[in-house]
């Protein structure tokens, strides 16, 4: 019987990565496949289904101070101790303002981020992953630093920041603050701030954040996050480490990947350019998509199939019916993949 694993991040805006994971193993085992469902992350948003584990709820203050429930996870110890997983979009995201005039980038705060960290904490976990994406928040971290107090809050518990940039913390603002709704003299004052803070947490607490790859991850915040102790990494190689998905991709005669748009970035710490490079060359890789950049349609990475839903059915209809679409292209290719 055959086997295909489907690995896909969300499909932002219009799916989850569980629903269209869950989607596809069920239309192949109508027609006589076995699958693996295995959502991914690249540390972003979806972070927390794509772990899974144990559903926490806890009230902290959201980016411009309202109170929101942000959901947490906690994963059983699998020898390792139990480990919290945060993503910092449930506390400090840009969905949680309304749109679309609700974003204010200079009074945004990853206070909530710490808070969630104390109470992480609490539960006496051995580890605690972060995950950077979808932020409001070009604060640096300190909302997070200042409601942790310091390191020694949080000493003992190993912190991990995944993300899937490589961005310095001084260049936050100037990338990334457009997006969350920054005018060019906010960015100036912004990219000040960062300058001071990174100074800052350099006399008082011996951290260099400046240089540190990634370290403009969410604003900032996650060099924020190193100087209270953690370490980054990359996002989808932490997350795949979790669901052991190399460990379940043995054996497959085909591996499903997708996201809502593919273009370059897509392989350079993404969701489809990790499982591409996980796969090796073991099996066929196919890659449905929302859209996608027309060179990467005509000329896909060697090992890759890619199939985008608005080129298709268009737009309205890829948008509209996207976890239901993406099955029917699985299915409707799965012939082609029986070994």
């Amino acid at each position: 019987m055959s086997h295909l694993v489907v690995a896909p991040d969300k499909f932002r805006g219009t799916a989850s990565a569980t629903d269209v994971a869950d989607a596809v193993v069920r239309a192949a085992i109508g027609i006589g496949w076995t699958g693996d469902a295995v959502p991914m992350s690249d540390g972003g948003e979806g972070l927390l289904d794509a772990v899974g584990g144990q559903t926490r709820t806890t009230t902290v203050p959201g980016p411009l101070g309202a109170p929101v429930q942000a959901e947490w996870r906690l994963l059983a110890d699998t020898g390792a101790g139990t480990t919290a997983v945060i993503e910092m979009a449930q506390a400090g995201g840009r969905a949680l303002l309304a749109h679309p005039a609700g974003d204010d980038p200079m009074r945004a705060s990853t206070a909530g981020v710490g808070q969630l960290l104390l109470v992480a904490a609490q539960a006496r976990v051995a580890r605690i992953v972060i995950g950077c994406g979808g932020s409001a928040t070009t604060d640096g971290g300190w909302g997070a630093v200042d409601a942790v107090g310091g390191p020694d809050a949080l000493a003992g518990i190993d912190l991990v920041v995944a993300c899937d940039v490589t961005t310095r913390f001084g260049d936050a603002a100037a990338l990334f603050g457009p997006q969350k709704g920054a005018t060019p003299e906010q960015v100036v004052e912004l990219s000040a701030r960062l300058a001071t803070l990174a100074t800052r947490y350099r006399r008082d607490f011996g951290v260099d954040v400046v240089d540190l790859p990634g370290a403009g991850a969410a604003g900032g915040l996650a060099g924020g996050l190193v100087v209270l102790g953690a370490r980054i990494e990359p996002g989808f190689d932490l997350v795949a480490r979790l669901t052991r998905l190399g460990e379940r991709m043995h054996g497959a005669d085909l591996v499903v990947t997708g996201e809502g748009h593919l273009d370059p970035p897509s392989f350079s710490g993404k969701v489809p350019g990790g499982v591409l490079e996980l796969v090796a060359g073991s099996c066929p890789v196919l890659c449905v998509v929302g859209g996608a950049d027309p060179e990467l349609l005509a000329q896909p990475p060697p090992g890759l199939e890619v199939v985008s839903l608005t080129q298709r059915f268009g737009a309205a209809r890829a948008r509209r019916d996207t976890v239901e679409l993406v099955a029917q292209v699985v299915a409707d290719a799965l012939p082609r993949f029986c070994p």
